[in-house]
């Protein structure tokens, strides 16, 4: 029963994820036409918009038009996640829930990638600086999802490394 606690998080942190970034990207494909846009805070429309862009390849633009392998490598990171999930003990919740949140985002736009063939983002952020306009590329809530996630899950096994370094040496030391 436990076992099955654990792979139940996982899936429950993926069905958030992918509800709310499948609801987002309905609402934007709902009410704003292909490229167009709008500012949300008008006082800041020089930094963040919503937009509704179309990408068909993966994060920042790469791999573009490259359908077969935007649709392959979401399942093999996904398996990835989940056979790494198989390995880890009782607890580690934190772990789990950035697990939940790659795999949520990688079916998010893998269900747009097959559905229509690209995903939809619409978050976009600029930085002007002088008479230049840095523009970072436009993203949605899978694409946070999987990038939150993994920084998290970086920064969490890091610690956790660090943890079992530091009571080895103690051991060691006594």
């Amino acid at each position: 029963m436990r076992g099955l606690m654990r792979w139940a998080w996982i899936a429950a942190v993926a069905a958030v994820v992918i509800v709310l970034d499948q609801w987002t990207k309905g609402l934007i494909e709902t009410n704003l036409p292909i490229q167009g846009g709008f500012a949300p805070f008008p006082a800041l429309e020089k930094y963040f918009n919503i937009v509704h862009w179309t990408n068909t390849g993966a994060a920042f633009g790469i791999l573009r038009d490259q359908r077969y392998a935007m649709l392959v490598i979401p399942v093999v990171v996904v398996a990835a996640v989940l056979y790494y999930a198989r390995t880890l003990p009782a607890g580690y919740w934190a772990i789990r829930t950035c697990m939940g949140m790659q795999v949520g985002g990688a079916f998010g736009n893998l269900i747009d990638r097959v559905q229509t063939g690209h995903v939809t983002d619409f978050l976009l952020f600029s930085l002007p600086v002088g008479d230049r306009v840095y523009q970072w590329p436009a993203w949605n809530v899978a694409d946070a999802s999987i990038v939150v996630g993994t920084i998290l899950l970086g920064v969490l096994l890091l610690l956790d490394e660090r943890k079992h370094s530091q009571s080895a040496q103690a051991a060691a030391g006594e």
